[in-house]
């Protein structure tokens, strides 16, 4: 009956698929189903074809050679890299080492102070509760941001509900932390700093050197979310004086699913694992470490090592060319965040007099995110914009366009000339703004409630 099952199934199969040889690195997908000749549907949504891609502080694509150096992990040498017996363990394991140099040496750290987590995420957790619960009869006390990723405020949130105190920083209108509050607010009890390098919805880069400095003085561990930083800006773990550092393979045209945790060793910072099992990853990440993730971690760490600069002059022609472009043909948009202290593949803007949910229901042929949590159940707009002082009309209108590696000249200009075309259209639709160009000051008017 199997063997039955089994035949009708290749012979299905064999109907219905295109069969091809491996992929490469360089293969074009196959069409997916569902693509149609007259464009694509899904979600009830009916778009000409594949959207522009701007959207790299979400996830960025996987680079070719990056692709290239994990293939054989997938295809030959498959071992596990924590078999100690045989060739096929052994080949692995010294993937993974190698991998680890090659992150290790991108931040400036040693090998060993490197581990392989699932992600960032991951990371941060180890991070914010291994540290307060290894220390937790002397340190009772975190310092944090308010604009911090979601699983940092998270996870402090767990500790509080575990008795700890934490004290959440407020940021300026520019996004960034005041130096003189954080001095502060250390006390004796403080057990942690942690404050994100790049931040992932406006990408201010927080003034990390000094906090380090600060961190030091005071003889308290630091840590810094630099999943947006890697391979972005330049990462130095002792100029900046950190304790523990969390990263990302993603957000570096690695793959998804793996990430690093720096952990200091001199000084020693400890944590409390958060996963048991095998103790690998010296007892402190529990697991088999994924070889062909790790591997193309480390090939994605080693192309930013060579590729950096080169980016980042290309990222900058690009984020100007966005940026004038909206702003020749369209009044109203601001750019919330430092422009100064700033990550140039991000660029988070707001529409005056335009509504944010329709603005990205428009812009379907461009795949960008929105700062605001429209997309969700919430209609509450972004946490990280409403800290900075952000009005909430202009923070519900926020739009974050994430530009990178392979990004284009002709990509860029497709997406100032749809956005510019969208936010016309829905102002055209706007009463607000009609009354704007009859010069009333609308902040000035008291609505009459019903």
């Amino acid at each position: 009956m199997a063997l039955k099952l089994l035949r009708q199934t290749l012979i299905k199969t064999k109907q219905t698929t295109l069969l091809r040889r491996f992929s490469t690195a360089a293969a074009v997908a196959s069409p997916t189903e569902y693509e149609d000749t007259e464009g694509i549907i899904m979600k009830g949504v009916k778009i000409a074809g594949r959207p522009l891609y701007l959207d790299m502080q979400a996830t960025s694509p996987v680079d070719p050679r990056v692709l290239d150096s994990m293939l054989p992990f997938y295809l030959s040498r498959y071992g596990n890299p924590h078999s100690r017996t045989h060739l096929y363990g052994w080949e692995s394991e010294t993937a993974v080492e190698t991998a680890r140099a090659q992150v290790a040496e991108l931040i400036g750290a040693s090998p060993r102070e490197i581990v392989f987590t699932s992600g960032a995420t991951e990371s941060n957790n180890i991070s914010v509760k291994g540290v307060m619960r290894f220390y937790k009869d002397k340190k009772r006390h975190v310092i944090t941001t308010q604009t911090e990723h979601k699983c940092v405020l998270d996870s402090c949130r767990h500790l509080q509900q575990e008795g700890f105190e934490v004290t959440y920083l407020p940021v300026g209108s520019d996004g960034l932390i005041d130096l003189d509050k954080l001095r502060k607010e250390i006390r004796p009890d403080t057990g942690l700093v942690s404050v994100m390098a790049v931040n992932n919805e406006i990408g201010v880069i927080q003034p990390v050197e000094e906090i380090g400095r600060i961190c030091k003085e005071f003889n308290v561990p630091f840590h810094t979310d630099a999943a947006q930083a890697l391979g972005k800006i330049k990462v130095d773990v002792n100029k900046w004086n950190v304790s523990l550092m969390s990263l990302s393979g993603h957000k570096i045209y690695g793959p998804k699913g793996v990430g690093a945790l720096y952990m200091r060793r001199r000084p020693r910072i400890r944590v409390e694992p958060q996963m048991n099992g095998g103790g690998q990853e010296r007892g402190i990440r529990s697991g088999t470490v994924p070889t062909p993730l790790v591997v193309g971690m480390g090939a994605a760490c080693e192309l930013a090592m060579k590729e950096m600069e080169y980016d980042e002059r290309r990222i900058k022609g690009l984020q100007e060319r966005l940026l004038n472009g909206i702003r020749e043909k369209i009044d109203g948009v601001v750019v919330n965040g430092s422009m100064e202290r700033r990550y140039v593949g991000n660029l988070n803007l707001s529409f005056a007099y335009v509504e944010g949910e329709s603005l990205l229901m428009g812009l379907k042929d461009v795949a960008v995110s929105s700062g605001s949590a429209c997309t969700s159940a919430s209609l509450e707009p972004s946490y990280v914009l409403r800290a900075l002082g952000v009005d909430e009309d202009m923070a519900h209108t926020s739009i974050r366009f994430g530009i990178g590696r392979f990004t284009t000249e002709e990509e860029i200009d497709r997406a100032v000339d749809l956005t510019v075309k969208q936010v016309e259209k829905l102002r055209e639709m706007s009463p607000l703004y009609e009354m704007v160009k009859e010069g009333i000051d609308i902040k000035q008017i008291q609505w009459a409630q019903h």
